[in-house]
């Protein structure tokens, strides 16, 4: 692919730039949501003049994309971020065409998410209660969260303290889109967030007599950061002869809506616990929970293992 010209990359980064802020002032999307749309259109931006791309340009770009071995999920969010900037500007009317129309998104299937059974996380909290230590009882605190209130990590790092602190059973959550929702602690995410409050002022930074996170650490930001979480849940996975790969933050949210389902639990109450904006990135859970009732139905049940012959 050619490379854009050097004197268009000043123009290129000043329609990126007023796109970032068209989202984040209008759509209040997230940091890390500006920061991956600000990497695409880098990229995009990288191969062609933005203000005048042609619609066999942006086709051409996608189908490098697709050549190089690019997951389709990838490619499908490149250009989404491709038509949601491109729209900006012709609304705007700093372009006369929008280069984005009848190109097609490329073909996916969306693969089920990894689930952990309701066996296989109670033995997860039972080896992290073993330790006693500081760093364990924080441990048992952030899995008891994430399993008993479904929340995704970003939200679970940026807890503020305040927010844990309720005692009718619901903890605040700032998600997606700075939209906020209510979701559920049971008794013992409650018990352990106690525990972690009796040791929480061993990790504070140094000099810092208080911060207004439930997780505080010497971090830049202030607060533990997603990137430790997912450390702390694979070496507890190694402790409790779980494989790694199986465990991860979204893992736990994942089995968090999935044993919600099983349970008998209807998709609209899921879909809120969730934060989920559409009903239908909900509905995957009941094809989860089919498939994992198929197979203990396949398993266990007398009419369905194989007959002799008579």
């Amino acid at each position: 692919m050619m490379a854009a010209a050097p004197n268009h990359a000043r123009d290129n980064a000043s329609l990126i730039e007023a796109f970032l802020d068209m989202m984040s002032a209008e759509r209040g999307a997230s940091r890390n949501t500006l920061a991956a749309y600000r990497r695409d259109l880098l990229d995009l931006g990288a191969t062609m003049r933005l203000k005048i791309a042609t619609r066999e340009e942006v086709r051409r770009y996608l189908k490098g994309l697709a050549s190089s071995g690019m997951a389709a999920s990838t490619q499908a969010r490149k250009l989404s971020a491709c038509r949601q900037f491109f729209g900006f500007l012709y609304s705007e009317g700093r372009r006369k065409d929008d280069p984005t129309n009848a190109v097609e998104a490329p073909r996916r299937q969306r693969p089920l998410p990894k689930i952990l059974s309701a066996a296989d996380v109670g033995k997860l909290i039972e080896v992290a209660q073993q330790d006693q230590t500081p760093e364990g009882v924080r441990l048992t605190a952030i899995i008891e969260i994430l399993y008993a209130a479904g929340l995704r990590v970003s939200e679970l790092v940026t807890l503020p303290l305040a927010a844990a602190k309720s005692r009718d059973g619901f903890v605040l959550v700032t998600g997606k889109g700075n939209k906020e929702r209510l979701a559920p602690l049971g008794a013992h995410a409650r018990e352990a967030i106690e525990a972690w409050l009796k040791v929480r002022d061993e990790f504070l930074p140094k000099g810092v007599k208080e911060s207004r996170f439930l997780f505080p650490s010497r971090a830049a930001d202030g607060h533990v950061t997603r990137r430790r979480c997912h450390q702390m849940l694979k070496e507890l996975a190694l402790k409790a002869h779980i494989d790694p790969e199986k465990l991860s933050p979204h893992v736990l949210r994942h089995a968090f809506a999935t044993h919600l389902v099983e349970g008998g639990a209807d998709l609209r109450s899921v879909q809120t616990m969730l934060g989920h904006a559409d009903i239908a990135t909900t509905q995957i859970y009941t094809h989860v929970a089919k498939d994992r009732l198929a197979g203990v139905v396949s398993s266990a049940h007398p009419l369905a293992r194989p007959r002799k012959p008579r």
